[in-house]
């Protein structure tokens, strides 16, 4: 028996629906890209060609709704997670000011308009006024395609966005509650208690949940993406609790579990990969399904509102971005991305048009109206942001500063295959990711008759690496050596690799007073000059508080300075962490000094302690989730002290609970003489100090 296919219009095989939209997400933007036109745009009109009011071929049925919404509140959510927290809290006055700005220019003037134009009431008016000043970040996976997601001028876009979405939802909440009559003052403060609650749960209850169930899911790397779409969702339905729109919650929820992600972490590529692939590209095909351009070329009402919204939009918001610009300085270039970025209506316009259609103040011509303001400002949208973030991609690119003279290419030595994932997501966060130098894992065998065996078991255990790496989009480069010792072998593989940094594993075992960490270590920290960072990841790293790092005296003398702390500003900014630094007041200021002027920003403090010996004491200040970074020195170098050979040893005993690393900066060959000045300066803080 034959069974029998379904193939009327509009589809209704579930499986022939989902393939059709795949193959749309698969062929619009190749097609599109040789015409320059952005995906963005094609998927919308390729909703408006196959959905209801085009051919037909598809409906915009439940499925394709929910998709929509989760597209919808990734967008939103991806937002918040890839926002830096730390540009974020630096530049909230400016957020504040441009989203006082793109929500009063395009609400006053759209009411000034609807009101004496189109001669509407004055509840309808600010309706329809209001769907001007939200927006929508459709063009954000642009941005963030072309590197500028930590753009100022994009971070207060998104700060922008939550103030007038928000102020908008809150403009809706009054209009409909007033027009169904409810407008006592209990109203209003219970409102306003629900939305501070849901704020609390949100941005503090959350993280607190999400930091213990990473701990506990620390191997279970899809559990932790089920995760994480749990909390998305379950934020943006508390948001509808507390009266406000699914896409705050979902904003939120990227906010609360954004020093969680890193951003190089396998978890935040899937998050990416199945959002910009699958769920986006839903939510924008479902948007152009609501258009209706039939309508639009019968009703004259209806092509006579449309004019005006797709005119005034943009104008109003065009102004937001210029005082914006004007006010804090800002270039041409950052000006129209902000405006891109902030002209695309979609998620809070489709929610003031439906909400105000279904209580009866509008009608069918405002509706179709705001669904061509959904197309035609996506398009504006996305070409005008693709178009400016090109140019200011290759302006940043020019202008940024080379924060260290060498790419980073980084060694792994491997001893034990437990420490493999820790090794390797420690390299990848310590990585320029300007730098597209691959992480080398190492495997050393001793040369003798079983050493062939050795090779092919060594290799199969990093294989494990190569996997894991890879899910985090990040090149491994799998190297072997057969040497008469470990220590020959790696000290090789320095040279041959051209090597900047090796990260290594440690047990914290100290077996014999005259060595530090062991044979194999010591040896490395005696026979190269590179950075060397020794490694004792405790805790999961994205779960990480603080980095507590211990500076000593004349530090910033050695040639690796300003390598070894680009490395932990890279860490910071990868783990979302603030940096606690302490040293001796010359060297904090200097530390201060070359954190300011160098990027990437992040969140710093600077205490001061008398000598090293006092990491046996700081033991009671920290909390479970601190790192400890400590910069110690080979001997006979200009900051080395004799407190340094205990520090390994003080770690060991006192800071089981607690991850550590401790780094040796590079420096100079025994060829290269330290640079006169250098020696001057140190022998004048010694003079100090004998004072």
């Amino acid at each position: 028996m034959l069974l029998k296919v379904d193939l009327s219009l509009p589809f209704h095989e579930p499986i022939l629906i989902f393939t059709l939209v795949l193959l749309i997400i698969l062929v619009v933007p190749i097609f599109l890209k040789k015409f320059s036109i952005p995906g963005i745009v094609g998927l919308i009109i390729a909703g408006v060609i196959l959905g209801p009011n085009g051919f037909h071929i598809l409906e915009r049925d439940a499925s394709i709704v929910l998709f929509g919404t989760v597209g919808l509140l990734y967008i939103m959510f991806q937002a918040g997670l890839e926002i830096d927290m730390i540009d974020f809290k630096r530049y909230k006055i400016r957020s504040i000011v441009f989203g006082t700005f793109t929500f009063l220019i395009p609400i006053s003037v759209g009411t000034v308009v609807f009101l004496y134009l189109h001669d509407y009431d004055i509840k309808p008016a600010i309706l329809l006024a209001s769907m001007f000043a939200p927006h929508t970040l459709l063009a954000y996976p642009i941005v963030s395609r072309l590197g500028l997601s930590k753009n100022e001028a994009v971070t207060i876009t998104i700060g922008g966005t939550l103030i007038t979405d928000t102020a908008v939802l809150f403009v809706l909440a009054i209009i409909i509650n007033s027009t169904q009559g409810e407008t006592s003052a209990g109203f209003w403060v219970w409102m306003v208690i629900k939305m501070i609650a849901f704020v609390v749960v949100v941005l503090w209850v959350f993280p607190k949940i999400a930091k213990w169930m990473f701990k506990q899911l620390e191997s279970e790397k899809g559990a932790q993406y089920i995760f994480v779409l749990t909390v998305i969702f379950a934020a943006a339905f508390l948001s509808e609790l507390a009266g406000m729109e699914a896409i705050i919650g979902a904003f939120l929820a990227g906010l609360a579990l954004n020093p969680l992600i890193p951003h190089t972490s396998p978890l935040m590529n899937r998050v990416e990969f199945v959002g910009n692939n699958i769920f986006i590209p839903f939510f924008l095909i479902s948007t152009g399904m609501l258009v209706d351009l039939k309508v639009l070329f019968t009703d004259t009402n209806a092509m006579l509102i449309a004019a005006t919204i797709v005119v005034l939009s943009p104008l109003t918001k065009y102004a937001a971005a210029f005082l914006t610009q004007k006010i804090f300085g800002f270039s041409v270039l950052q000006r129209n991305l902000i405006f891109g970025l902030s002209s695309a209506h979609a998620a809070a316009t489709l929610a003031v048009v439906l909400a105000g259609y279904e209580i009866g103040l509008i009608g069918e011509s405002a509706l179709n109206g705001a669904v061509v303001l959904i197309l035609t400002s996506s398009m504006v949208s996305s070409l005008t942001t693709e178009k400016v973030g090109k140019k200011l991609a290759i302006f940043e690119s020019r202008r940024k500063p080379d924060i260290s003279q060498k790419p980073d290419r980084i060694l792994v030595p491997i001893g034990n295959p437990k420490t493999i994932e820790q090794l390797i997501d420690l390299s990848i966060m310590l990585k320029n990711p300007a730098h597209k130098a691959p992480i080398f894992p190492l495997a050393v065998v001793i040369d003798n008759e079983h050493a062939e065996e050795e090779i092919f078991k060594k290799n199969k255990m990093l294989q494990e690496a190569i996997t894991h790496a890879s899910a985090t989009d990040n090149d491994v480069q799998l190297v072997s050596k057969i040497d008469v010792n470990v220590s020959s072998g790696i000290l090789r593989a320095i040279k041959e690799l051209m090597i900047t940094e090796v990260v290594l594993g440690w047990n914290a075992k100290i077996t014999t007073r005259d060595r530090i960490f062991g044979s194999v270590l010591d040896n490395l920290l005696e026979n190269t000059d590179e950075m060397i960072l020794v490694c004792k990841i405790i805790q999961p790293l994205n779960t990480t508080g603080r980095l507590m790092v211990i500076v000593p005296t004349n530090a910033e003398l050695e040639r690796g300075f300003l390598r070894w702390i680009k490395s932990v500003k890279l860490l910071s900014t990868q783990l979302g962490a603030p940096i606690v630094f302490r040293s001796r007041r010359r060297t904090l200021n200097k530390l201060k000094k070359a954190v300011s002027g160098s990027k990437p920003t992040v969140e710093a403090s600077y205490q001061e302690y008398t000598s090293m010996k006092d990491i046996a004491g700081m033991k009671s200040e920290l909390q479970k989730d601190d790192m400890v970074i400590v910069i110690s020195a080979r001997k006979k170098t200009i900051s080395y002290n004799s407190n340094m050979d205990y520090v390994p040893r003080v770690l060991s005993r006192d800071y089981k609970d607690n991850s550590f690393i401790v780094i040796y900066p590079e420096q100079y060959s025994e060829h290269q003489s330290v640079p006169v000045k250098q020696t001057t300066e140190a022998y004048e803080e010694t003079s100090e100090k004998s004072v």
